[in-house]
């Protein structure tokens, strides 16, 4: 009920705020709005050719009646004119995001789309993971730490694996398969959801957990980092890790005083204990190689161990036929099953991703966004800010909204203040410390038709400003 209000708040104030530019004159037109593409030049004004100033009606008026773009503007790099039958148009600056329409037909073809091959495949390893006892074997190992945590949870439930993978793979950096394991472990615990419209308490301790987004290979970070010429594309690891490891005991912490968890549990001190020694054991280690040794291991670890995942799991399968024999069915119709239901999943979830991605369109090409973003950027220095930091606020003011708009403030700001300035590192470690919001409680409340999220979204914009906050602090101390 919340996120529906707060979509429609979205919605509505950015509607009234293009309205009001259109009319106000502070807006020439709103087709960008509408139809417009990212990096596409935005349309500012159309004047008649004896409206411009001299220097550039001579330019243009030697070709009449054709489209000509000159670019004589000597204060702003960026503003462009196009003359056509007597008037010219003028152009200044870049959308920053598709339009309305144009993210309706991107949200199928570059996010759907992938999005279901993704759970087609790992959906359809899933179902040979489950016909050969692994998750099963894999959630009687763990039941001790997770019936802590989800005490809602019954001791050796198949949930449990699937939590374990979603956190593996997002630990590892492997989005492609983060998503798939949690989708399924969603639907496993809505299994056990006595109320199906409304988020139960462990759906609710997952669902947070994961968009801490505990992750100690940032692959990706690392890969715009080398692509924007970074000396050390790998030296944001340790902030990223701590950062994100410090937003994920913060949800913990957070949910667990909601629903009364026992923090005192042996077992629970235990995981928590391996869980911190796993990560200082992998940095120690990264730590002492070189360079190149610190790239190659960064770029490859994340890789072999998905190869190992999917190979592990055809192999064991196949050495146990007799279990898929007495299911009736076979090693490879199993997996289709799967890929059949991730399928299925996929084409549930693409209205609620949809419907997000429309309203976080709107709120940014509305320009309701850059004001708020100013705003605040204004509000920081004045109480004496690091310009720095500041520069790099958009990154984690757009991050909880969307992941590849996010994504592309950051590479911007490290083309433009560099990819080893304080601005380029912040920025890298905001992108990587938490999950976006607002598009993950969409996809997995959504593909189990959650309509009440009950204190979900509060809890995850808590740990999202917790997350920018020691982002803050982390990048300051290294850097």
């Amino acid at each position: 009920m919340v996120l529906s209000r707060f979509w429609l708040v979205i919605f509505i104030s950015s509607i009234v705020f293009v309205v009001f530019s259109l009319f106000s004159g502070d807006s020439y037109t709103i087709d960008h709005i509408l139809n417009g593409k990212k990096d596409d030049p935005i349309l500012v004004s159309e004047k008649f050719v004896e409206q411009l100033p001299a220097i550039i009606k001579d330019s243009i008026i030697k070709a009449p009646d054709q489209t000509m773009i000159v670019d004589l503007d000597t204060n702003n790099a960026d503003t462009t004119y196009v003359f056509k039958n007597k008037t010219v148009k003028i152009y200044s600056g870049v959308q920053k995001s598709d339009g309305l329409l144009a993210t309706c037909k991107s949200s199928l073809v570059d996010i759907i789309i992938p999005l279901i091959a993704y759970l087609a495949f790992f959906c359809g390893l899933m179902e040979l993971l489950i016909i050969s006892g692994v998750s099963g074997k894999l959630a009687k190992v763990l039941s001790p730490v997770f019936v802590k945590v989800f005490p809602s949870i019954p001791k050796n439930h198949p949930s449990i694996s699937y939590m374990t993978l979603n956190f593996a793979a997002n630990f590892l950096g492997l989005d492609s398969a983060a998503t798939p394991f949690g989708l399924k472990a969603m639907e496993s615990l809505q299994e056990l959801n006595p109320d199906k419209d409304r988020a139960s308490d462990a759906q609710i301790m997952f669902l947070c957990l994961h968009a801490s987004g505990l992750t100690l290979i940032a692959t990706s970070i690392i890969g715009y980092r080398a692509a924007a010429g970074s000396s050390n594309p790998a030296d944001v690891m340790l902030p990223c890790i701590i950062t994100s490891f410090i937003g994920t005991i913060a949800a913990f912490i957070i949910v667990g005083i909601k629903q009364k968890i026992n923090f005192k549990s042996a077992s629970l001190v235990l995981g928590l204990i391996t869980l911190i020694g796993a990560i200082i054991g992998l940095l120690l280690y990264v730590n002492q190689l070189d360079l190149i040794g610190k790239n190659y291991f960064t770029s490859n670890l994340s890789g072999l161990i998905l190869l190992a995942i999917i190979g592990f799991t055809l192999i064991y399968a196949f050495r146990k036929e007799k279990l898929f024999a007495e299911a009736q069915t076979t090693v490879f119709d199993a997996f289709v099953v799967g890929a059949n239901n991730g399928v299925k999943t996929g084409v549930t979830i693409f209205p609620y991703v949809l419907g997000m991605l429309a309203a976080i369109s709107l709120f940014r090409n509305s320009g309701l966004f850059d004001i708020i973003s100013n705003g605040l950027a204004f509000l920081f220095s004045n109480l004496g800010v690091n310009k720095q930091i500041i520069d790099a606020l958009p990154v984690a003011l757009l991050r909880p909204f969307s992941s590849a708009g996010s994504r592309g403030f950051l590479i911007d700001s490290m083309n433009t203040f560099g990819a080893d300035s304080l601005t380029g590192r912040l920025s890298s470690i905001f992108q990587c410390s938490a999950e976006s919001t607002f598009y993950v409680i969409a996809v997995y409340f959504g593909s189990v038709n959650i309509k009440n999220t009950r204190y979900a979204l509060g809890t995850m914009l808590i740990i999202d400003v917790i997350c920018v906050i020691t982002a803050i602090f982390v990048a300051t101390w290294f850097f």
